[in-house]
Formats: C-alpha cells, structure tokens, sequence
C-alpha cells in the first residue's frame, strides 16, 4: 500500500507537470491574435480492471491526463483601423492556402491579420493566400474557392449613359420674358443645374439643364455641353438634348416628353454617345410623380443627382464588408467586387489539430471543413478593421497556476510521507 501511494503521488507531479505546460502556452499567448485557450482535462487511474468485477471500495492508482482541450469561445474584437485586418464575430475560420512545415493543403486560422502582397494576393502574416469565392463580371460570385486576388492594375473608364435628377421647380415661378436662348441660358430660363459626365475615354465634360417655364404646370428643359468640346466644334454652347416636363396640380411629376433624345459627339471618344435622363418615374408611367422631379410652392432646388460614368482609376486598397465581400477601391471613386471570402465550418472545433503560426488542420476528429460564405448556415459575421484578441483569461490563469503548484506541492509531500513510512517498515527489521 506504500508503494501504491508513492506512485499515486509520481502520477499527479506528472499530471500536474503537464497541466503546468498547458497553463504557461496560455499565459505565453495572451496576446496572440485569434488564439485559443486550452485546458487539461484529468482522469483518475484504477489499480484493476473494471472488467474483473471488483470491489468498488479498492483504491486508486493515481491520477493521469486525459487529454487536453480546445477551448473555441468568442475573443473580444480590438478595432486596428486597417481595412485589411479581419475577425469573425461568431463560428467559423477563415481559409488560407499553402505550406507550412513542409505540409500543402488548406489551413483554417481566426487570425485576420492579412495584406495584398507583391502579386496582388490576400495572405496571411505567413505568406499562405485568403481563399475565396472570386466575383463574374456581372457582379455574382463562382461557386468554386480559390485565392483571392486583387486586380490592381487600372480600371478602365465608363462612359455616361444615365442622368438622374431629383429637384423642385418652383411653382410660382413665370416664363421669362426673352425667348429661350442657348447663348444666354441664364436669362431666358427659370433654374439651371449642372453635371459632371464623361465620355468614352474617361475624359470629363460639363453638360448643364436649364429649366424654363412655359405654361402653368409646364416646363421645358434644354442639355447644354461646350460647343468647343464636339466633334465638329461649334462655337459657344451647343444645345444637346430637349423636352418637358407637366405636373399635376398638386405638384406631381405626370408626364415626360422626350423631344430631342441625347446623343453627343465628344472630341475623340465614341460618337453618338447616347445619355438618358430621369426625372422621376412619372404618373403615366405607373410612378407616384413624387420620387423625382416635382413642382411645389418653394423655390426651385436640386436635393440629388447622380450619373453612372466614371474616369480610368488606379487601385487604392480594399475594403471588406459584414458578409466577407473583398471590394477594390480605385482612385476615381469606384468600388469593384473582388472576391468574397470563404468561410469554414467544423462539426466539432474541438477536434481540430493545431499546426502552429496561428493555424489548424481538420482531422478525423473535427470532421470535412464545411465551406460557405460569412453569416450564413451558422457561421460568424465578418467585421473590418478588427482583430480577434486571444480569448485566454489572465486572472483564470494565474489562478489556474497556484492551484496546480499546490497541487504539485501536496504530491510531492505523498511521496516523502510514503518514503517516511517505507523507511519505519525497514527499521522495523533492525
């Protein structure tokens, strides 16, 4: 029975050597970006076999370790401000390809800590590439993975084919007394806007609306580009694109009378560049008249326009959204779907290798990672500019520490009272 205890005494310095080891890498990656904690889980250790069927009052043979165990709880997110840092709110890891210790695969992490390298991939601190879903140019997604690359060469330009305008044209204005006269807009006309559209080659050109009154509830517009930017040039301004617009008495857009659609020859670009322009969506075009362009009582004001064409731009950085979308920022303003990032889930987290460097494996344990995009079927959010802080709890830790020291301390005086009472049964021989 001495020996027994002497040995139950060696296997709990053992095991609480081990548990010592889990509670030090703890503590040792308390600032890890996206680490988890672990914990030693104990079993004790029978002196029999259960299967002998004895008694249930013999004793144990001490204790052991039983494995040790991956805790996956939410970190805290620390904001960084870097458009290129990312953390998952919720289950699930991001995908990063390439080698590591000689291994090639996927590898999952719940460190975001990325940048666009020399080739314009999105990596990790170690090099291996972000995967994901890359964006069709019509904006949709492919449905296979693969790393997400940023095209960080030039965007071409976009020519203008839309005119949006949302103003108010003030009710109780009257016609201007000189004829309308594209050379001298602003005094035979009520209200003027211009806007910035551009042509073919990304070359920028000013085309002003100039609205004139012509009878109640009723007004012409006239588009206005400078004659000297046409092929052929024409001197002064050349009139592009006119019609009118009614209104209801109660100031609702009702119809839009398109007389001279917009076709425009810019110097060097694409000829006949067509340009529509939208007021609204009228009555007679099943609208309410009060989405656009309308005519009130107050004076007249422009409260939004917009146009869909745009310059050449170069590529400025990235920017990531909730559900893992990878927009590229250009120069000119522009934001193109890149990728959207894919996202892992596990049936069992806990049965994850670790592979070091902030990573893990799937094993047979954890089962096939389950690839989809971020929010859906369970998988956490994706939040920019943030970081994953290590979910280790300091104060668990240190507290962790003077539990398994005791308890450390409490085998080893097993052994020596074993070694005492071993030392009385020799002396009794003498």
């Amino acid at each position: 029975m001495v020996l027994r205890a002497m040995y139950s005494g060696v296997s709990g310095l053992r095991a609480e050597g081990e548990a010592l080891g889990v509670v030090g890498d703890n503590i040792a990656n308390v600032n890890t970006v996206g680490f988890k904690g672990q914990r030693v889980i104990f079993h004790d250790v029978l002196g029999h076999s259960i299967l002998a069927g004895s008694s249930s009052a013999m004793p144990g043979s001490g204790v052991r370790v039983g494995g040790i165990q991956q805790l996956f709880t939410q970190g805290s997110l620390a904001n960084t401000g870097v458009s290129t840092d990312l953390a998952l709110n919720g289950d699930g890891f991001f995908v990063v390809q390439g080698t590591v210790a000689g291994v090639q695969g996927n590898f999952y992490t719940r460190a975001g800590q990325f940048v666009i390298d020399n080739q314009g991939y999105l990596t990790d601190s170690g090099g291996l590439q972000v995967q994901g879903y890359a964006a069709n140019p019509d904006g949709t997604f492919q449905a296979s993975v693969s790393s997400i690359k940023a095209p960080t060469s030039s965007i071409q330009p976009n020519a203008t084919a839309l005119m949006e305008i949302t103003a108010n044209l003030d009710s109780n204005s009257t016609t201007p007394t000189l004829p309308w006269d594209a050379q001298n807009p602003a005094n035979t006309s009520n209200f003027s806007t211009s806007m910035t559209v551009y042509d073919s080659l990304g070359n920028s050109h000013q085309v002003e609306v100039y609205f004139r009154k012509t009878a109640a509830n009723t007004w012409d517009y006239h588009a206005l580009a400078q004659g000297s930017e046409l092929n052929p040039p024409v001197a002064g301004n050349a009139e592009i694109g006119t019609g009118s617009l009614a209104f209801t008495t109660n100031g609702a857009l009702n119809t839009v009378t398109t007389t001279t659609a917009i076709s425009v020859n810019f110097a060097g670009a694409t000829a006949a560049q067509a340009i529509a322009l939208d007021f609204g969506t009228p009555i007679s075009g099943g609208g309410t008249g009060l989405d656009g362009t309308t005519q009130f009582g107050s004076p007249s004001n422009v409260s939004s326009q917009s146009q869909d064409g745009y310059s050449s731009g170069d590529f400025a950085g990235v920017a990531v959204d909730g559900q893992g979308v990878v927009m590229g920022l250009y120069t000119n303003g522009q934001k193109l779907a890149i990728g959207q990032l894919a996202v892992a889930k596990f049936r069992a987290n806990e049965g994850l290798g670790r592979a070091g460097q902030n990573l893990w494996i799937e094993t047979r344990d954890s089962g096939t990672a389950a690839l989809g995009t971020a929010g859906s079927g369970g998988r956490g959010a994706v939040s920019a500019g943030a970081l994953e802080s290590s979910n280790v709890d300091l104060a668990e830790e240190f507290v962790g520490l003077i539990q398994h020291q005791r308890s450390f301390s409490a085998n080893s005086k097993t052994i020596t009272t074993a070694d005492e009472m071993l030392q009385e049964l020799i002396n009794i021989k003498r």
